[in-house]
């Protein structure tokens, strides 16, 4: 990058990301817009941050000594940024070199759009659920603690021609207008990881600001790749995640009759996909 003010403040936050941390890397750096990019590690132990500062020395690492978990972490990176506009970004989501340069183009046509996504890729060419999607309501979050995964979810849905309004995008790619990001604030600490994305979209709706989903723009997303070592964990923070957001912002108007049954279910649902989990690890070291 040459020596420009930056445009955007790229946030990556880390855990154990490996190589595909690095290509990570190497491709926000191959950006043709010019950026700062922070890299936010959550004390991993495979020394891929370590690797980052050594072969990208014009990389920010900010070095925690324990895992703060996905929001406490990106927090530190977001009051670090100072650019216009901000793109909060997972460690194993690889950009093409005009990806930032053609979102930019699309917020600078969209004023009243305070946040904005790309269309995401699974490495096989398949569109990720999560991309795009609304958000949670009483049925909907109720079905989704009964495994009904897809309540939410429009990636079967036919791809718009045209940036499209919608509820919610993922947090691995979400692109930020720093005016908007200094009026609806930070992420909610509360959540360790998974939701707080869906958490931010609520906050940004309800500030009065536009979220968009741009169709034309695609990146890739090996998702799970950096927690794929700890899967129990994730499982739990993820149900602790949609009971918070459940809590926050569902609750007090389903009553305490409903939040009796939904709130448990959430948590029984952890226990049976828990099991699952155990059960089918110990069938292969057989």
């Amino acid at each position: 990058m040459d020596d420009a003010p930056a445009r955007v403040d790229v946030v990556v936050v880390n855990y154990n990301g490996g190589e595909l941390l690095l290509q990570a890397v190497a491709a926000v750096l191959a950006s043709t817009v010019p950026l700062r990019l922070t890299l936010v590690d959550n004390a991993s132990t495979d020394g891929s941050a370590v690797e980052v500062e050594t072969r990208f020395p014009e990389v920010v690492v900010l070095q925690n000594s324990r895992n703060l978990g996905f929001a406490a972490a990106a927090n530190q990176g977001l009051r670090a940024s100072a650019a216009p506009f901000v793109l909060l970004l997972n460690p194993d989501c690889l950009l093409e070199a005009d990806t930032l340069d053609q979102m930019l183009r699309v917020l600078e046509k969209h004023p009243e759009a305070g946040m904005a996504g790309c269309r995401i890729l699974n490495p096989d060419g398949s569109e990720q659920r999560g991309c795009r999607r609304q958000l949670p309501t009483l049925a909907s979050g109720a079905g989704k603690a009964l495994g009904r995964q897809r309540a939410m979810d429009l990636h079967l849905q036919p791809l718009p021609e045209a940036p499209q309004l919608v509820e919610a995008i993922s947090g691995a790619f979400m692109l930020l207008r720093r005016q908007a990001l200094d009026s609806v604030g930070l992420l909610d600490e509360g959540y360790f990881m998974h939701c707080e994305d869906l958490d931010w979209c609520r906050r940004f709706l309800d500030a009065g600001w536009k979220i968009l989903f741009v169709p034309h723009v695609e990146v890739v997303h090996h998702q799970g790749h950096c927690s794929r070592t700890v899967p129990l964990r994730v499982l739990w923070h993820k149900h602790r995640g949609m009971a918070r957001y459940y809590r926050k912002f569902l609750a007090g108007r389903a009553g305490v009759l409903r939040s009796a049954l939904v709130l448990p279910s959430i948590y029984a649902r952890f226990l049976v996909l828990a099991v699952a989990e155990a059960l089918g690890r110990l069938a292969g070291r057989r």
